[in-house]
């Protein structure tokens, strides 16, 4: 039998032995069961919560046989006890329980809170408790929302809001007021989240609040809050409507208690006036400009409550809207508008001049039903008749007295007072090349309806010459242009109400230098005509107008044109940007005729409707055509806003405001300031006016210096004016004064050999004063300096004595005043010497002749006379300028060119086209703006 591989027996012992180990672990392990058991827990851990510092113990016990250890395990770490580490504030009692000797929590050490676990272990296994988790408790100490102090009147509610410290156990809230704990039973009073709510306060619950949050760390104070309940203002006395006439004086009365005491203020028609303490108002002298509501404002911490009065003011009659004469042509209706005011409001009628009847508002017409006043005090004449010419008067009348105005109709011959034609469009400036073909435009409108000629330099142009020829609405057109046809091209619009002219140059170039395409006024890219121009005021030399865009066509109007009939039509005003404009310059007693053209970038627009006939006032002027109450009305609701002066220097002051509610009707503002420092009693207002409406800033210079003064400032309208602002003050900067003392005299005391003097003075002129006088400084200067002798002395003093000088000794003697900025201009030094015979110094104004020496002199003769042709020659441009200007209509033009093929090959098919340009070949785009008049 042969013997088997080796692998074959170790594989067969290997099995008999697993089989024999197998049975042993059988017996043994029934032995085990019999005798032993695994362990279990009896008792888990319970959640903690403790405070830091404080001990704690987490309980766990475990059974089992062979008695089990116990381990802890925080976080899945194993926790180190004592018997790990002696030095370990951990301790594994008996039971199994972990004990803390003290909560470990900071940013020094490993904080204690976590999740434990207990395992408790013998040979037979492992036994794992419930997690418990310990926790750290905490209090922070700031409030996440502190209470604020809170001012309610009685009556009301008061909330005092409080967010306690982050904690944990989370804390509850309560209060205490005046350190004792608040008590919750009385029902005004709840706490809901920590927010403390006190219904209808009372005086009683004034008091310090602190809001105190709690949990098992201790407790945490709020910040204190001081809750005060005051009493609103009531009124004791009430002021009352009052009705008084012109220069009367009154008292409007007013009073008031309340917790704290109120103060009181004044407002008229919500402007305030002043802070009072008596609760008296009273106007002294009582001016129309004093009417209105009187509202007495009482106000304090919880409250403001207000009365108010109405205070009526007697008045004279006056005219709001004055008649102004008026031209109108045969058949069509006069209006004379006649608006009054005053208290009672006047009764207004008319009366023609040199009859005897009177016509009232709503009284029927006359006869022919023609002539009535409506219910505002408009007289209409209607179909107005050649003998309706002549004068009205308005009058208006109260208890208060009377007063009465007049104005003249004019009646003009419909026909013969036409004015002349009108060109909408004329020609416009050009240059051609030889060859090329010219046309300028005319387009003339008028009643007859004109016809239209042509002129050259001058000449009647048309039929000499078969390449002029007139197109229709009175365009000319010029085929194959010579250099011959260069020259001033007129337009003549003519009728039998006149005629008009328009001229336009034409500049011929050979050679083909450039090509050039008039652009031809299209009425959808031109500006459309703005609407009738209306009156607003008229004076002896000025009429002012207003007006409204036209249809918005092309691009935006850039500026408007004003063209003026008194003799012919005239350019009156150009380069105007807003749509209202006062034309000067005019002659008196002269009927005009206004008409308006809008200017964009494309040209000129045809002109708006003429304005009625308006003539200006004669040497003696009459009231003012312009609609007066509605200039008072927008006057009266502008509100002038004065930010403080600034101070520029010793003679200047910077003032500046803003407005609210601003009118069109303003035309400036006046500036008053007067001197309140220095005089017995504020000096008289003095006026400043800027003339700019647009303006908010003005300097006021000349001022005295180191001198407080009052500043307002008030819009005005001609001789209307609205409400002055709020005065304020400012103080120009002090210097030293500019003059010595006056009338210096130095005397001397007692016998010849006295060492003192005696030195008066008066104050330096008080326009040189520049400033208070502070002090006086007196020096004593001898030829050595051992011997000076100085002396100060305060600014009431006007002299002293000065001892302690030598016998002998030449002594001058000086005095100068002295302000904040410094010591002023000395006096003039007095000499004196003592020991020699008495003697009295007194200055004097000194006589001077040397003006009369200087006028003698050639060199002021020559400089004079130059001075004079300078202003001769300046006065002579001035008027050239006028008169120039004065010439007639004002044309804009664009062109459009085209650079030439002989000198740009391929420009033609380019087109170049520059906006508001002309394109030179070599330069390219150069400003052309081409402006022409009337000839």
């Amino acid at each position: 039998m042969r013997t088997p591989p080796p692998s074959k027996n170790l594989t067969l012992i290997d099995s008999l032995s697993r089989r024999v180990i197998t049975l042993h672990l059988a017996v043994y392990w029934s032995r085990v069961r019999q005798e032993d058991s695994p362990p279990r827990i009896v008792e888990h851990p319970s959640d903690l919560i403790v405070s830091k510092g404080e001990p704690a113990t987490l309980n766990c016990k475990a059974e089992g046989r062979p008695t089990p250890t116990v381990e802890w395990y925080k976080d899945g770490e194993r926790v180190e006890t004592d018997r790990d580490n002696p030095r370990s504030h951990r301790m594994l009692l008996p039971s199994g329980s972990l004990f803390f000797l003290r909560i470990v929590h900071g940013r020094r050490s490993k904080p204690d809170d976590g999740s434990y676990v207990c395992v408790a272990r013998n040979y037979l296994g492992d036994a794992v408790s419930r997690n418990a988790s310990l926790e750290v408790a905490l209090l922070r100490d700031d409030f996440r929302q502190n209470p604020q102090n809170s001012v309610v009147a009685v009556g009301e509610t008061a909330t005092l809001e409080c967010q306690p410290p982050r904690g944990h156990p989370e804390p509850t809230t309560f209060w205490r007021k005046d350190k004792a704990r608040l008590d919750l039973k009385d029902d005004r009073i709840t706490v809901r989240g920590g927010k403390l709510t006190i219904s209808n306060t009372k005086k009683t619950d004034t008091g310090i609040y602190v809001c105190v949050a709690a949990n098992m760390v201790g407790e945490r104070e709020s910040e204190k809050a001081q809750l005060s309940v005051f009493e609103r203002p009531v009124f004791v006395q009430r002021p009352v409507n009052q009705v008084v006439l012109v220069d009367e004086s009154l008292e409007f009365r007013c009073q008031v208690h309340g917790d704290p005491k109120p103060t009181l203020r004044w407002k008229k028609d919500d402007v305030d006036l002043y802070e009072k303490d008596d609760f008296v108002l009273r106007i002294k002298k009582a001016s129309v400009s004093d009417q209105g509501t009187y509202v007495c404002l009482a106000e304090n911490r919880v409250g403001k409550v207000e009365a108010s009065a109405y205070l009526t003011i007697r008045e004279a009659p006056q005219f709001v809207v004055r008649p102004r004469d008026q031209i109108v042509a045969q058949g069509r209706t006069a209006t004379f508008p006649c608006e009054t005011r005053g208290k009672p409001q006047p009764t207004v009628f008319w009366q023609r001049e040199g009859s005897q009847k009177l016509l009232f508002p709503n009284q029927p017409t006359d006869e022919d039903g023609r002539v009535s006043v409506s219910v505002n005090g408009e007289l209409t004449v209607a179909s107005v008749q050649r003998a309706d010419a002549g004068y009205y008067i308005c009058q208006a009348l109260t208890v208060a007295g009377s007063i009465m105005a007049k104005a003249q109709l004019e009646v003009a011959d419909a026909l013969k007072d036409r004015p002349p034609p009108i060109i909408r469009q004329g020609p416009s400036n050009q240059t051609q090349a030889v060859g090329g073909v010219a046309l300028f435009r005319c387009q003339a409108s008028g009643d007859p309806e004109p016809s239209v000629t042509w002129r050259k330099n001058g000449v009647s142009l048309l039929g000499k010459d078969p390449r002029f020829s007139l197109q229709e609405h009175g365009s000319l057109q010029i085929q194959n242009t010579r250099l011959s046809d260069v020259g001033l091209y007129t337009c003549v619009a003519t009728s039998s109400s006149g005629q008009t002219s328009w001229s336009a140059y034409l500049d011929v170039r050979g050679l083909y230098l450039c090509e050039i395409y008039f652009v031809s006024h299209n009425s959808t890219i031109i500006p459309g005509p703005p609407s009738k121009p209306e009156v607003t005021d008229v004076t002896k030399s000025s009429i002012s107008l207003s007006w409204e865009q036209g249809p918005e066509v092309g691009s935006p109007v850039s500026a408007y044109v004003i063209e003026a009939f008194g003799n012919s039509w005239q350019t009156v005003a150009d380069h105007v940007k807003t749509a209202e404009f006062t034309v000067k310059d005019l002659r008196p007693n002269t009927v005009y005729l206004f008409i308006i053209r809008a200017v964009n970038a494309q040209g000129l627009g045809d002109p708006s409707p003429m304005s009625e006939p308006v003539r200006t006032q004669d040497i003696s002027p009459t009231a003012q055509g312009v609609d007066h109450r509605r200039v008072q009305k927008e006057l009266g609701d502008v509100v002038v806003n004065m930010h403080n002066p600034v101070v520029i220097s010793s003679t200047s002051v910077q003032v500046t405001w803003t407005v609210e509610n601003p009118s069109q009707f303003i035309q400036g503002y006046r500036v008053l300031f007067r001197q309140t420092s220095g005089l017995p009693s504020p000096g008289p207002w003095q006026i400043q006016d800027l003339k700019v409406a647009s303006e908010r800033n003005i300097t006021l210079s000349g001022l005295k210096k180191g001198i407080v003064y009052e500043i307002k400032v008030r819009p005005y309208f001609n001789e209307f004016q609205g409400a002055d602002s709020e005065s304020m003050t400012a103080r120009t900067m002090e210097e030293a004064p500019g003059a010595p003392p006056q009338q210096v005299t130095v005397l001397t005391i007692g016998s010849q050999n006295s060492t003192s003097i005696s030195v008066s003075w008066d104050p330096p002129p008080s326009d040189q004063q520049n400033g208070i006088i502070q002090e006086y400084k007196i020096w004593c200067l001898a030829n050595e300096t051992r011997f000076h002798v100085n002396k100060s002395v305060d600014a009431t003093i006007r002299s002293v004595v000065v001892g302690g000088l030598q016998t002998g000794v030449q002594y001058r003697v000086e005095v100068a005043a002295g302000t904040s900025a410094g010591v002023g201009v000395k006096s003039k030094p007095q000499l004196i010497t003592l020991g020699a015979e008495l003697t009295d110094i007194i200055t004097g104004s000194e006589g001077n002749n040397s003006i009369s020496d200087v006028v003698k002199q050639p060199a002021f003769i020559a400089g004079l006379g130059g001075a004079c042709w300078i202003v001769l020659m300046g006065f002579s441009a001035w008027l050239y300028w006028r008169r120039k200007k004065r010439k007639g209509l004002s044309n804009y033009v664009r062109l459009k060119f085209s650079y030439p093929s002989l000198t740009l090959a391929g420009c033609r098919y380019r087109n170049v086209y520059c906006s508001s340009h002309c394109c030179d070949s070599r330069s390219g785009c150069a400003d052309f703006v081409i402006q022409r008049g009337f000839s």
